[in-house]
């Protein structure tokens, strides 16, 4: 694929595409921000680790001579954070979106972080900031970005892709295993796809999958990952190198991760397999499109999660399953200038339930971490929902089946049994995995070329 280029995405309706013609030097003015905050990254980071520095040439002699190791230890960092702004620069390389000069303006006059912001914290909220061509906050969200590379494409992050992941391609794959069509047939919708890795692994198996992503720091990392390493393990970053609390050993802090761990140009994707950028509401709007669509930390990112709701609902096929996996985070809560609704668990259930939704199967206490690094002494992680959903099929519709919705009398574990189907009794708890048959549309052949296309974010 030419990188240079970003096709208009290909459902865009005739207004939509207006609207994106209009707004499209506004997009890369956005676009130019988000990539200055790439190229410096560096500068950024060197004003913190210039901070402790200059604070411990400050001291005692006596206390500098207890801290040699430790003055040394600093001086690693900034060989680390270098190292990473070299990887940068190739993540860079290709100008994925728009083709841009060299950043302008001076990396001193962002010597601060943004008051009453800690380094490390700013990975789920957005704090809006004047017009300038580098934003602190944004700098923030490229070191993010960078523990989210090691997340889906080091084998450090193994073991969180397998607490995210692989409930969710086990259940799509227990679910069409006993389908008529092939594999490639089935078509995924992987929304908020983040670096792609949940969508290639997908693609991989043989379904034709499709991600989805708003934030051009996912779209130009994952756009290197897939489409400009050439090898297993080429590059080497240092996502923890920001933390400066809370490690045991000096090393923690400067811990390397090898990626990609699996190279996508020398192992292509059995399936179709394409990344789409854009917002998801605005984006997916065509009834009956998909077969599956799969949320993996996705549904608390909308003001409104039944907007997400709604829209999911509606671009499945009869017959079709939504899996999420996750917690109930709700990004835009408490964040100034944004309007949020936060429903609980017990609330969402009613809520799909009352879209249209069977709920085939839902389970809390699924242990997940996001973007931790494994040697620190404080671990987070959230104790995620899972569940698999179900639009109706045409028959059920008809029959007039489909049940009404009501709050669950067991969160735990919930999962609707075939005696409930035909109402001989009260649902059960129940931790087997249930399969159905569906009724599948057909899709165009497997493509294994990565296709990034754009759309207005």
């Amino acid at each position: 694929m030419d990188c240079a280029t970003f096709p208009m995405h290909p459902k865009m309706d005739e207004q939509l595409a207006r609207t994106f013609v209009i707004n499209e030097e506004e997009e890369e003015r956005h676009i130019q921000k988000v990539q200055n905050a790439f190229l410096y990254y560096g500068p950024y980071a060197c004003q913190r680790l210039k901070r402790s520095m200059d604070y411990l040439n400050s001291l005692s002699g006596e206390d500098q001579v207890m801290l040699t190791k430790y003055r040394g230890h600093l001086e690693c960092v900034r060989t680390c954070i270098d190292r990473n702004q070299a990887v940068i620069r190739e993540i860079l390389r290709g100008r994925v979106l728009y083709p841009t000069d060299e950043a302008t303006g001076d990396p001193s006059e962002f010597d601060e972080p943004p008051p009453n912001v800690r380094h490390g914290d700013m990975d789920q909220i957005d704090i809006p900031f004047d017009e300038a061509d580098v934003e602190p906050l944004k700098i923030l969200k490229a070191q993010s970005t960078l523990k989210l590379i090691a997340r889906d494409w080091s084998t450090e992050g193994a073991l969180e892709r397998e607490q995210s992941y692989k409930p969710i391609i086990d259940s799509i794959v227990a679910y069409f295993k006993h389908s008529d069509i092939e594999q490639k047939e089935i078509k995924i919708l992987v929304p908020g796809a983040g670096l792609g890795r949940l969508t290639y692994e997908l693609a991989c198996l043989g379904y034709s999958c499709e991600g989805n992503e708003f934030s051009y720091f996912m779209l130009i990392a994952s756009n290197f990952v897939l489409n400009l390493c050439d090898y297993e393990n080429k590059y080497v970053l240092y996502p923890w190198v920001h933390q400066y609390v809370n490690n045991l050993r000096r090393e923690d802090q400067v811990a390397a991760v090898r990626f990609p761990d699996v190279c996508p140009l020398k192992n292509p994707p059995k399936g179709h397999f394409e990344i789409a950028a854009g917002d998801f509401l605005e984006v997916y709007k065509t009834p009956n499109a998909y077969n599956c669509v799969a949320t993996c930390f996705f549904i608390d990112c909308a003001n409104n999660v039944i907007d997400f709701i709604r829209t999911i609902y509606k671009i499945l096929v009869p017959g079709g399953i939504w899996v999420n996996l996750g917690p109930l985070l709700y990004h835009f809560s408490d964040v100034s200038g944004q309007n949020s609704i936060e429903p609980a668990f017990e609330d969402l259930c009613i809520i799909m339930e009352s879209v249209g939704f069977v709920i085939e199967k839902s389970r809390t206490g699924i242990r997940t971490k996001y973007a931790q690094n494994p040697s620190s002494m404080k671990q987070s992680e959230y104790q995620s929902l899972f569940w698999v959903c179900r639009k109706p099929d045409l028959f059920e519709e008809q029959r007039g089946k489909r049940k009404a919705s009501r709050e669950p009398h067991d969160l735990i574990v919930r999962e609707d049994s075939e005696a409930e189907e035909e109402g001989e009794g009260e649902q059960q708890p129940e931790r087997n995995e249930t399969e159905e048959k569906q009724q599948l549309k057909p899709l165009a052949t497997a493509n294994c070329e990565t296709e990034i296309k754009a759309q207005p974010s």
